[in-house]
């Protein structure tokens, strides 16, 4: 592995701080990193050096973000829009009568005090505002999928590429300091070489299946400015679902893969150091949540990633349950040929298995079929040539690694963003890697409902064809 940590380095340096640390719910290794973090939220910023955000969409992701957001020292609050006119009475109740409140995102765009937005709206909206406001020369975190289609991808990247502004993709999780030690694990051959990884995520609720409480007037339709939520689309009356609930439709949302699946493929390209899958064919149904959706509650898919210089061919397996009786449940299993890595949230352990070198006799095998002379003779050669250490697997105690306490994945994703916006320093998901990980999303979306499998260039990020 072109790697500077070798296996034997990180095995010792996981046993000698994350193993015994675990109980403790700390990590050495990133404990000093994660306090400088946190000390830098006392100390004051100079006025000239101080953030003001716009945010547009304040959805459950939109008061999540900026909630976030605000916890980075020097950063204020100047304006929010939103659609539905009781989201932005409950910006003025969290945050006083100051904040201009609008239904235009446009007027947060012109204001030229705002130095970056939050982009939290329903997915369809994603691209079109991300790409008018770099050209505003806003600094811009979009929540992800980054695009609701493929097509809208390089758009967005070359308006990012010219403006030279920071732009950063809010799949929080590639900023998890878990992220990082499973990425020197898998790296540097702790599981050995890397061939399949199985990625899930499970759920067995109404709200994890996206039916979230309506407010009690949904169905005021002069509550929602739905005009301007379908702008560019067919004429079509208001309907509350498709607005409080839009992930679960097409037309506003990309389903359990643009939800879900690219939390998944997101942390798998930020480990591997992958540019994406070269085939994708996914399957699912609407089993259970037969509430007008149009998009899948269960979907499966099978990914298949090219050998690179980073790392060997593998493949992987997604699947996404919002009625699973395993109940709120999920993780990403890399598998090795010498060991197993499950990442769970900002934790992961790491169980190793070597494979005996001899290749194994008897047991389930087809020696006890031959005469008994010939099975004497076969066991006695495979006991001269194999020692009884090569006859044997070779295990070790499972490694654990856990993020500090109190650790914040969001905080950290947020924290990267405004750094890129003060110094210019690069973030950890820029529009290039964000479209790399949504577009297998939106791959799978498209083989699901056209049944056909997708090729995808995943270094120059397009589609080569289907079938």
């Amino acid at each position: 592995m072109k790697h500077p940590h070798s296996r034997r380095h990180f095995i010792q340096q996981m046993s000698g701080t994350a193993l015994a640390l675990a109980a403790t719910n700390s990590s050495l290794a990133f404990a000093d990193q994660w306090q400088n973090r946190v000390d830098g939220y006392s100390k004051k910023i100079s006025p000239n050096d101080k953030i003001r955000i716009g945010s547009i969409g304040m959805g459950i992701m939109g008061f999540n973000d900026l909630r976030s957001a605000l916890k980075i020292p020097g950063t204020e609050l100047v304006a929010s829009a939103d659609l539905y006119k009781g989201r932005l009475e409950r910006v003025k109740e969290l945050y006083g009568p100051d904040v201009m409140l609008t239904a235009d995102y446009q007027e947060i765009l012109n204001r030229k005090d705002i130095d970056a937005v939050i982009v939290a709206t329903a997915d369809l909206w994603h691209a079109r505002i991300s790409i008018e406001a770099l050209k505003a020369g806003k600094a811009v975190y979009c929540e992800k999928p980054m695009v609701h289609k493929i097509s809208e991808g390089w758009n967005v990247i070359e308006t990012w590429q010219q403006s030279k502004k920071t732009m950063q993709i809010g799949s929080q999780r590639v900023s998890s300091i878990a992220i990082l030690k499973a990425k020197e694990a898998v790296q540097s051959g702790a599981i050995g070489k890397l061939f399949c990884i199985e990625a899930t995520t499970d759920r067995q609720s109404a709200l994890g299946a996206w039916e979230y409480t309506m407010p009690t007037n949904a169905s005021e339709a002069m509550e929602v400015d739905w005009k301007k939520y379908t702008q560019g689309m067919k004429d079509e009356p208001y309907d509350p679902k498709k607005f409080f609930w839009w992930r679960n439709y097409r037309d506003f949302g990309t389903g359990v893969a643009g939800d879900l699946f690219v939390h998944l493929f997101s942390g798998i390209h930020a480990i591997t150091n992958s540019k994406g899958p070269e085939k994708i064919i996914a399957s699912g149904q609407i089993c259970y949540w037969k509430d007008g959706r149009d998009v899948p509650d269960v979907m499966a898919a099978v990914v298949q990633y090219p050998e690179t210089n980073e790392h060997a061919a593998f493949q992987v397996m997604l699947r996404v349950n919002l009625i699973s009786g395993n109940n709120e449940s999920g993780g990403t299993k890399f598998i090795g040929s010498e060991g197993v890595l499950t990442l769970d949230g900002n934790s992961f352990t790491i169980h190793q298995h070597k494979m005996a070198k001899a290749p194994g006799i008897g047991d389930w095998d087809a020696l006890y079929t031959y005469p008994k002379k010939m099975q004497d003779e076969l066991l006695s050669q495979y006991n001269k040539k194999w020692s009884s250490a090569d006859q044997h697997d070779q295990s070790a105690p499972d490694i654990e690694f856990h993020a500090p306490q109190h650790y914040d994945e969001h905080v950290e994703h947020f924290g990267h963003f405004f750094d890129g916006v003060r110094n210019g320093t690069p973030v950890v998901e820029d529009p290039i890697f964000g479209f790399r990980a949504a577009a297998p999303c939106l791959a799978a979306n498209d083989s699901y409902f056209e049944n056909k499998i997708i090729r995808w260039d995943p270094v120059n990020m397009k589609i080569i064809h289907s079938i």
